[in-house]
């Protein structure tokens, strides 16, 4: 057994177990591309199927960290993909090994003599993903650019893939993914493998839409070249998707900043965790935020917030680091979240929202919050006791694939 952050993991397993995290992908996705996606249809039909709970907020790397450490972001320290750092006096991508607070389950296997494989769509979650791993990590986005030094493997796109890595805005980029995974079991056994990746399609394109389709037909035939290959298959979901749009199919959008400068308050510095190198995917904009504001105007700011459409939570920093698992000096004074059809922003002039004028899709909020997961395998009586009871977390795919699935 090998212990990471208090749960405890098989060691010998016979089989590879590989964990996929399909970006955005809620199972209303799986649900509307059912014709083409036979694959994981019959690991639903023939394995195991349930809906769990992800991490609030809704985004990457929050998610991914909690799963690949096994608790949550009150433990690890992974409570967006961009805060404000005090110590710093700076709004910085949270993206660095510094900033995560608890050990990986990746990187403690490859510690404890078994074979790990790290792919990701984004680099942006390499570097928290590949820290003290003995292993590969690489990512689609810059698999061009791999060195032994770096990644664990070099000439990605030559030797492994025979072509070229597609830029992280094609759809192409997470079927390479699943691709590179089976590429890799293909040439050597590896005990274990995490496969992260991009969610622009679903950004782009609503359950059962061509776009989301002929993009899931790509992904569910390299999901059957791993099973074939006799891996344990896990596929679950950091987060789901929702339109975001008014009547008019707008971005339905409240900024905070100019809402609360508009009524008198002036030192609020809203923080937006959504935020990532990739802003052609949501302008920055989703359904969570928090507020560093002066005590003199929290009740103020409080009170206001709650009061506009659109604004489903505002709670203090202790009532959402209780509720959601948060570490609470990491999060700001209150914390917002949207309802199913709305976004908070900054101000209006700090966000570009050409590429996202027609059909705004995000996350961040508690209606992106329940994904999947299925596995290829049945499972032991008291995992699927656990699963069906409706209270699993996302962040225990792991366990699941590991512990709790039969030989």
């Amino acid at each position: 057994m090998i212990k990471v952050n208090n749960n405890k993991y098989t060691s010998d397993k016979a089989n590879p177990v590989v964990i996929i995290c399909m970006d955005g992908t809620s199972f209303d996705y799986y649900e509307g591309a059912r014709e083409v996606m036979p694959n994981l249809w019959r690991m639903i039909e023939t394995g195991t199927m349930g809906i769990v709970d992800s991490v609030i907020p809704s985004f990457t790397n929050p998610n991914n960290m909690a799963m690949v450490t096994g608790v949550s972001p009150a433990e690890n320290g992974i409570c967006g993909n961009f805060y404000y750092d005090q110590d710093l006096d700076d709004e910085v991508m949270m993206n660095e090994p510094r900033y995560l607070c608890a050990d990986s389950i990746l990187a403690s296997f490859s510690q404890n003599g078994k074979k790990v494989a790290i792919v990701t769509s984004k680099d942006k979650l390499r570097k928290m993903l590949s820290h003290n791993l003995n292993g590969i990590c690489f990512s689609v986005e810059f698999a061009d650019q791999v060195t032994l030094e770096n990644n664990g493997i070099v000439n990605v796109t030559d030797d492994l893939m025979h072509k070229v890595n597609p830029g992280i805005y094609d759809p192409d980029n997470s079927v390479y993914l699943i691709e590179a995974g089976v590429r890799l079991l293909e040439k050597e056994h590896f005990d274990l493998m995490y496969l992260t990746s991009t969610d622009y399609v679903q950004h782009k394109n609503a359950p059962g839409s061509e776009g989301a389709n002929s993009f899931l037909a790509g992904i569910d035939h390299w999901i059957g070249e791993l099973d074939k290959l006799g891996a344990v298959v896990a596929v679950t979901a950091d987060h789901g998707m929702q339109s975001k749009t008014n009547a008019q199919g707008q971005p339905n959008v409240r900024f905070l900043e100019d809402i609360l400068i508009s009524e008198g308050i002036q030192t609020a510095r809203v923080i937006l965790p959504i935020t990532d190198p990739y802003v052609v995917h949501h302008g920055a904009l989703g359904s969570y935020a928090t507020i560093y504001i002066d005590d003199s105007e929290l009740e103020k700011a409080s009170n206001i917030l709650k009061q506009l459409d659109g604004v489903e939570d505002v709670l203090t920093k202790e009532q959402a680091a209780e509720r959601f698992e948060l570490p609470k000096d990491r999060i700001g004074d209150l914390v917002i979240t949207g309802d199913k059809h709305t976004v908070l922003g900054h101000a209006a002039d700090r966000h570009d929202l050409e590429s996202v004028q027609q059909g705004l899709r995000s996350h961040g909020g508690m209606h992106e919050a329940r994904v999947p997961i299925i596995i290829n395998r049945r499972l032991k009586s008291e995992y699927k006791q656990r699963l069906e009871s409706g209270s699993a977390k996302s962040r225990e795919v792991f366990d699941f694939a590991i512990n709790g699935t039969e030989d």
